[in-house]
């Protein structure tokens, strides 16, 4: 039986299992939703993972597909219970991009994550102080207006949740080198930050590279995160992310550009080494 860990994960692979099991029985989603007395809509969320489904509707659909693999069945139902479960980001529900939640619920259960961050240093690896001066400069951007302090304390908790875990995630950055002059929160606080970047890229789990001045045009504008899961049962998904927009995807032949351009980049980009000892230079040179 899989393993099963959060709310979020929980709720995708229950999505694709109901739906395998639906194609399986040979049933379109209009034919479900007529035998079930249900509305259209409510089987095509179902499948999308956009609605948490009840125990008592999962059971219906066991029935209704004919499974009758008891482990199959026990995984379903348990599927169903897991992704019912309040998250300790489910608070912020109204005060933050509905892809951003997302993110966090898939982030927490990663087994990698791959980054890439053209303006700004990553959050799981800011200072606190760096991350509020970073929220102050987005709030003229933002589409929307938010709240600093949620946006704060939720950045901190992401930090808690996902680097101080029992086997936190192999992290792999580059970073365009003007992130490393962009003076976010003054010259002090850029100090601090750097050299807070220089630790987390001695831990185990961080790879951190630079991606030089010296290197030519990329072009690859937009920050964006690859989020990768242990196995081979989940997708990888990819969260593109700025003031202006927000995206959530996890479609292959989206998901695999996004991690081809990344191993590019990488090839581009200092060793985590010479990259660690770039990084203490400007901030040495900051004072």
């Amino acid at each position: 039986m899989t393993a099963l860990h959060g709310a979020t994960i929980g709720r995708r692979r229950l999505r694709s299992a109901l739906r395998a099991a639906r194609e399986g029985a040979g049933l379109t989603q209009e034919q479900v939703a007529d035998a079930m007395d249900w509305s259209l809509s409510k089987v095509i969320r179902i499948e999308a993972g956009a609605v948490s489904v009840s125990t008592n509707d999962v059971k219906a659909l066991i029935s209704h597909y004919r499974l009758t693999d008891s482990e199959q069945v026990a995984e379903l139902v348990a599927l169903a219970r897991v992704s019912r479960r309040r998250a300790w980001w489910s608070r912020y529900r109204d005060g933050l991009p509905a892809p951003y939640l997302s993110y966090i619920g898939l982030e927490v259960e990663a087994s990698s994550l791959l980054v890439f961050q053209s303006v700004g240093i990553p959050g799981l690896l800011q200072t606190d102080a760096y991350a509020r001066a970073s929220t102050v400069a987005s709030l003229r951007f933002a589409v929307e207006p938010f709240d600093l302090d949620i946006v704060d304390d939720v950045r901190a908790r992401r930090r808690h949740e996902v680097l101080d875990r029992a086997d936190p995630p192999s992290i792999e950055v580059v970073l365009d080198e003007s992130v490393l002059h962009r003076q976010t929160g003054g010259a002090l606080c850029l100090r601090e930050q750097l050299r807070h970047l220089v630790e987390a890229g001695r831990r185990s789990n961080i790879t951190i590279q630079v991606l030089p001045f010296q290197v030519p045009d990329y072009a690859v504008r937009s920050p964006f995160i690859v989020v990768r899961f242990p196995g081979t049962g989940d997708t990888d998904v990819v969260f593109v992310g700025s003031p202006l927009s927000q995206d959530l995807t996890d479609t292959s032949d989206t998901v695999e550009p996004y991690v081809a351009a990344f191993r590019t980049l990488q090839g581009m980009s200092l060793e985590p080494a010479a990259s660690l000892a770039r990084i203490a230079r400007i901030a040495d040179d900051l004072g």
